[in-house]
């Protein structure tokens, strides 16, 4: 029913306008919108209206989402797909928005049968299927990450079934040369953070390769330039699957540096007891 998808978007588009105060309001401190040329911005607020159009918001703990509180988190997560379109968002509706960071109850049960539990207190969480949880205090203030391109990312990166670092992607030779150079640059990460050296890329991403994936996401559309100098062939493969070359937005006098990034410490407290 691709058709009827398209019909309805075309009447979302002909039915409402961006109110331009409020996109310039909410948009602002966002320097990788700033740098936008006049036509990707044009997709990009088409893109938005259609993404607010298609995902319903929620304020938990009696938090109120305003309109310029929904734009600013949609002109984000959409950014990502400004060349692949809203059907990479599709499959779920969601996104939660806690006024600042929350708790999230885990549990895991080792090799030895012991299950560990423990709460996570998060920024940020995004779930197959949806929804995308987000703190609005981090996406608002914490300078040091930029909490909806994170769980975006993470969105995209589950659209093939599972969040593994791994997106969907076209030919089995996109495949290959991808699983070659995220892995590469994955592994020289890890030892990197492991032996506490300044790293471009946020030092949380060495948790896994989806988190890598998520990190270098960031840095991708925050600071280009840094990641193209330092990890030529990673910033390539995401060119290739953003469909975007955001260095080329920037101009080389921008004054971007390749200074590290430090997520702030997610807490954790754990028991453990005997399966």
């Amino acid at each position: 029913m691709g058709w009827l998808t398209e019909w309805r978007r075309k009447r979302v588009l002909q039915k409402h306008r961006m109110d331009e105060a409020l996109w310039r309001a909410a948009t602002r401190g966002f320097a990788f919108i700033q740098k936008l040329s006049s036509p990707q911005e044009s997709k990009l607020k088409d893109l938005v209206l259609l993404f607010l159009a298609d995902k319903q918001f929620t304020g938990a703990r009696g938090f109120e989402v305003t309109d310029p509180i929904r734009l600013s988190i949609a002109a984000q997560a959409c950014l990502p797909i400004l060349e692949l379109g809203l059907d990479w968002y599709s499959g779920w509706s969601g996104i939660v928005v806690y006024p600042g960071d929350f708790r999230v109850r885990r549990s895991e049960v080792d090799e030895d049968g012991v299950l560990h539990e423990w709460d996570d207190e998060l920024a940020g969480e995004a779930m197959p299927g949806g929804p995308v949880v987000l703190s609005w205090d981090a996406a608002a203030h914490d300078s040091k990450m930029n909490v909806v391109l994170h769980e975006f990312a993470h969105q995209l990166d589950g659209q093939d079934g599972a969040m593994d670092g791994t997106p969907k992607l076209g030919s089995r030779g996109e495949r290959d040369e991808w699983a070659r150079v995220f892995n590469d640059a994955y592994y020289a990460f890890e030892r990197a953070a492991a032996s506490n050296r300044p790293t471009l890329v946020d030092a949380y991403g060495a948790g896994d390769p989806a988190e890598f994936f998520a990190v270098v996401t960031e840095s991708f559309f925050e600071r280009p330039l840094a990641l193209r100098r330092e990890h030529a062939a990673l910033y390539d493969v995401l060119a290739r699957y953003y469909r975007v070359d955001p260095a080329s937005w920037e101009s080389s006098n921008s004054g971007e540096t390749a200074a590290p990034r430090r997520r702030r410490a997610r807490r954790r407290r754990s028991t453990a007891r005997p399966r």
